[in-house]
């Protein structure tokens, strides 16, 4: 089960025809792991995931049920059809994953709370053994979770709602819920967080800043001085001055060719941004060895 620690949002990679590569995708999100990562989780935002035909979702979760590192791996829905994200999540559940992270459909901007209560209302009733970690992230969803609405969720569905992704910055500071994980959706948000009882955090970036954000997360547990921090912080400001999939696939593509394949209408950065982007890190000392997938 998910608990505390440092998360990727994961890359989905992708082969020249935009089919799911899923045998570099797991790769890729286990280098992540080894690298000092608690656990991987596909099909967030960062791995397009509502850009990803269901079947080749179900592919992975398929080839992810015997890996060594299962145990590790989480799973996104990442569908705006509850239909969908249905049958993903009992699909999912045939293969013993049970939970998710699973924002509200993206692309309405009349979300309401009756309506998003009622989309995992729906969900719980249909699976009720489901663990849900909520993705607050109002920038794609069109919809902001209050801590009164997290709140009132957790008090009707205690066996389910388990955690929040607070990519909007408007919870983790303010909600206090016990025994509930609170993930920051940045590093750069990490320490802070941390000291404020949340849980660690869920991050695209993550996937780059691994071992400093495993360095930041264990010297907070052993409560020795931290040495990190600014450097992690550092790094996310340089990557958050771009769209985030573009700039981790063009970061990636340095080494792995693999990563060249975006899905439309997504892009790469243009040649002067990611000229800019590693010139950037260049200037901060910060050098990852372990970018190969």
């Amino acid at each position: 089960m998910i608990s505390k620690g440092i998360y990727s949002a994961t890359c989905s990679i992708l082969n020249d025809d935009y089919s799911l590569n899923v045998d570099a995708t797991i790769n890729h999100a286990a280098v992540s792991i080894k690298n000092g990562l608690h656990g991987a989780i596909f099909f967030g935002s960062t791995g397009q995931s509502q850009l990803i035909d269901l079947d080749s979702k179900k592919k992975l979760i398929s080839n992810i049920a015997s890996h060594k590192f299962k145990k590790q791996f989480y799973l996104g829905t990442g569908c705006n059809s509850l239909k969908e994200t249905l049958d993903f999540i009992k699909y999912a559940f045939e293969y013993d994953f049970r939970e998710f992270l699973i924002m509200p459909p993206a692309y309405y901007k009349g979300n309401t709370e009756k309506g998003v209560y009622n989309f995992y209302k729906h969900i719980i009733d249909e699976v009720p053994k489901i663990k849900i970690v909520l993705y607050n992230f109002e920038k794609l969803s069109s919809f902001l979770f209050t801590p009164e609405f997290v709140k009132k969720l957790v008090s009707d569905f205690p066996k389910n709602i388990v955690g929040v992704k607070d990519s909007s910055y408007n919870l983790f500071e303010n909600l206090k819920i016990k025994d509930f994980l609170i993930f920051p959706g940045s590093e750069a948000k990490l320490l802070k967080g941390l000291e404020l009882g949340c849980s660690g955090t869920i991050s695209a970036i993550t996937q780059v800043t691994h071992s400093l954000a495993r360095k930041v997360f264990d010297d907070f547990e052993k409560k020795v001085t931290q040495t990190q921090n600014e450097k992690l912080i550092a790094v996310r400001k340089i990557f958050d001055k771009y769209n985030l999939i573009s700039a981790l696939h063009s970061y990636f593509s340095i080494n792995n060719s693999n990563f060249l394949n975006i899905l439309p209408p997504l892009i790469l950065l243009d040649s002067d941004d990611k000229k800019n982007l590693v010139k950037d890190l260049e200037n901060l000392k910060f050098e990852n060895k372990n970018i190969a997938a």
